[in-house]
């Protein structure tokens, strides 16, 4: 079953002298200054070459001054001027140095043609016109001496891992950190001269804004405090909330306004079922990844009549600008990015022991939730109609309490769901696994080893996609069908242990516990990549690394390594918890498929009569499936072909679904 869901410093030097780069073009000819001494180039730079006697003497003339030929250009008197014919004298650039005459019978042109774009040429005064020769640059690298064969220090190691932290947005120490400007985002260096009056106006503060990758709207100023010891409100004066920062509303709200325009399913149900109201009264407990996508399902939910409280399922998934507008808009959120584990069960519970409010349905998501309530408040379940569960690891702990006979009320499997697991599990990881890795590595992808343990839909979408990126892909597998279809897919099915000392890059997505264990890490080659596409941090031995021989270096957001004695490392993404949503994003509109059955699960469950669903797990009915997909084939232009009354009663179907029996594998 599947689970759902640092280069040398260098240097460039140009031969023939340095540019002179701060200069600014004076509004009137600048006297000429003193010549370098004989054997010096520009700036006093020795000159690599010897000048010739008479070039010496020429230049050590009294007459060598203003009315005098000036030296070549290169600063080495025993060289031409830049291959110049004899009375071509080169004039410097405008923008660097002092202005040319453009009345000058020689002076130089600039070709801007796209033969020769950005070539200068020299005028004589006999009209000849003389191509000045490029530029030449050379890159030297800082220590020619250096040897990267060589494993980095301790002291090394810790600069390196320095050196890559700041290049987060969000590993600035107080002291590093970019000045913040009211409005709740930081500006790179360039854009705060606008609120020094450096600018002329602020749009030109926004494009700089804009075009600097390392800003962020995040207020970092309270970085270090945690939400739990802040007292904020919304504009409504409510504080039944908690997030990161309440003033990131805005754009939050942008964020949620950009998901629904892929979110077409969603958008047509609310619209559709708005009237009607099919959730009013029901009170909904939620725990979830608290996306952009999350929270239009929560606002449809909203839409249809029902009021919702909810939590994040992962500690690092969560969107902080995000929480904050559904905060804004009045839903209870509890969950900011970077929580604790300690945080992790005070947000859920708070968003379960309320007082005048009991849910009475729940949307789980790895069943944390519906642990919780049985663990701490068993009575609740006596009002709860129904739960609805989307993940593998979630769905697993509903068929144990159902088999103990613990299960106290009908739950919808939605992980099994067709809409759920050919598309969500299949497509949006096969999307999400590289942007993850992108993010956090900045690795390529091209001819890297990576074994994927488990074969499922998780599975398929992640070696698809690192197979089409060009890399040589493993599978360990336990299922003989699973593992049968690997190989005739063409990837090479191996036991981990084989392959564990030359991979680059080691992915989980099984949905159990212990896949990676602390010998497959100890044998791990020197920077390998360890992370987990599964639901759950059980697939991958963490708990293990935290040892005191082992040292851990947080190099980014997300990001750690764990440093063996001898110097090995491997990086560790999100501490072995969900990839995708904790280091990226994943794609909108194939989250829309899954929102879309988990809203029509709900509506399900909360409206069934008495009796049609007993204490056990079901999977959604087969025109259910049909019914969402259907909502999304008009963003293709799609057209579906219609079944004659002769084909529908030659096939024993309906005209209208379901097409397919209930035991149909797609």
């Amino acid at each position: 079953m599947s689970v759902q869901v640092a280069a040398p410093a260098v240097e460039l030097k140009e031969l023939g002298g340095p540019r002179d780069k701060g200069a600014a073009a004076p509004s009137r000819p600048a006297e000429p200054g003193p010549l370098p001494p004989p054997g010096l180039g520009v700036a006093g730079a020795p000159c690599p070459l010897p000048a010739p006697a008479g070039e010496r003497e020429a230049a050590a003339a009294p007459g060598a001054g203003c009315g005098a030929e000036r030296p070549p250009a290169s600063g080495c008197p025993g060289l031409p001027a830049a291959g110049l014919p004899p009375g071509a004298a080169k004039v410097p650039q405008a923008s660097a140095m002092k202005r040319s005459d453009p009345h000058h019978p020689q002076h130089r042109l600039r070709d801007g043609g796209d033969g020769g774009a950005g070539r200068e040429a020299m005028v004589s005064p006999d009209g000849t016109v003389t191509e000045a020769p490029r530029t030449v640059k050379k890159i030297q690298f800082a220590d020619q001496k250096q040897e990267f064969n060589k494993r980095p220090t301790k002291i090394g190691r810790r600069s390196l891992s320095r050196s890559i932290s700041q290049s987060s947005t969000d590993s600035y120490s107080s002291e590093e950190r970019p000045k913040q400007l009211s409005v709740g985002f930081s500006l790179p260096h360039s854009a705060q001269a606008h609120a020094k009056g450096t600018l002329s106006a602020p749009k030109e503060a926004m494009k700089l804004w804009l075009a600097h990758p390392a800003a962020s709207y995040t207020d970092s100023s309270d970085d270090e405090t945690s939400p739990r010891d802040k007292q904020q409100k919304n504009s409504k004066g409510s504080s039944d909330f908690c997030v990161k920062n309440i003033k990131q509303a805005e754009f939050g709200r942008r964020e949620i306004e950009i998901a629904e325009q892929e979110m077409p399913a969603l958008m047509a149900l609310r619209k559709r079922a708005q009237g009607e109201k099919p959730l009013a009264g029901a009170k909904i407990v939620g725990c979830t990844h608290i996306t952009a996508q999350t929270a239009v399902l929560m606002e449809t939910l909203g839409a249809l009549g029902a009021q919702c409280r909810w939590a994040a399922c992962n500690i690092y998934s969560t969107l902080n600008e995000v929480a904050a507008a559904l905060a804004e808009s009045g839903f209870p959120v509890f969950a900011w990015k970077g929580e604790s584990e300690d945080d992790f069960w005070w947000c859920i519970d708070r968003c379960v022991n309320v007082e005048g409010w009991q849910p009475n349905m729940i949307l789980d998501d790895g069943g944390d939730l519906t642990h919780w309530i049985y663990k701490k408040y068993p009575n609740m379940f006596k009002k709860i109609k129904g739960i609805v569960e989307e993940s593998v690891t979630g769905v697993h702990r509903l068929y144990q309490l159902s088999k103990a006979g613990k299960l106290c009320v009908p739950a919808m499997n939605v992980n099994d769901s067709v809409t759920k697991q050919k598309f969500d599990n299949l497509y949006c990881c096969r999307e999400s696994i590289l942007d993850g890795l992108k993010r956090t590595t900045d690795m390529m992808f091209g001819g890297k080893q990576v074994v994927v343990c488990g074969y499922g839909e998780v599975g398929k979408g992640c070696c698809a996609a690192l197979k089409a990126m060009g890399s040589i892909v493993y599978v360990t597998e336990i299922d003989p069908i699973c593992a049968l279809q690997a190989c005739m897919d063409g990837f090479r099915l191996v036991k981990l242990n084989e392959v564990i000392r030359q991979v680059d890059i080691v992915i989980t997505c099984t949905g159990n516990k212990n896949v990676v264990t602390r010998e497959h890490l100890d044998r791990m080659k020197n920077s390998c990549i360890v992370c987990n596409m599964g639901h759950s941090n059980t697939e991958i031995d963490v708990a293990s690394l935290r040892t005191p021989e082992l040292t851990w270096e947080r190099v980014r957001s997300q990001v750690d390594h764990v440093i063996w004695p001898d110097g090995k490392r491997i990086v560790l993404l999100a501490e072995g918890r969900l990839l995708n949503l904790s280091c990226s994003t994943v794609p909108t509109f194939v989250l829309s498929i899954t929102a879309t059955t988990q809203a029509l699960a709900l509506i399900e469950l909360y409206n069934a009569p008495e009796g049609r669903y007993k204490q056990d797990v079901y999977l959604l009915p087969k025109k259910m499936d049909e019914y969402v997909a259907s909502l999304h084939l008009p963003t293709f232009d799609a057209h579906l072909t219609e079944l004659t009354d002769e084909q529908a009663k030659y096939l024993g179907l309906n005209k209208n679904g379901p097409f397919k029996p209930n035991y149909y594998r797609y």
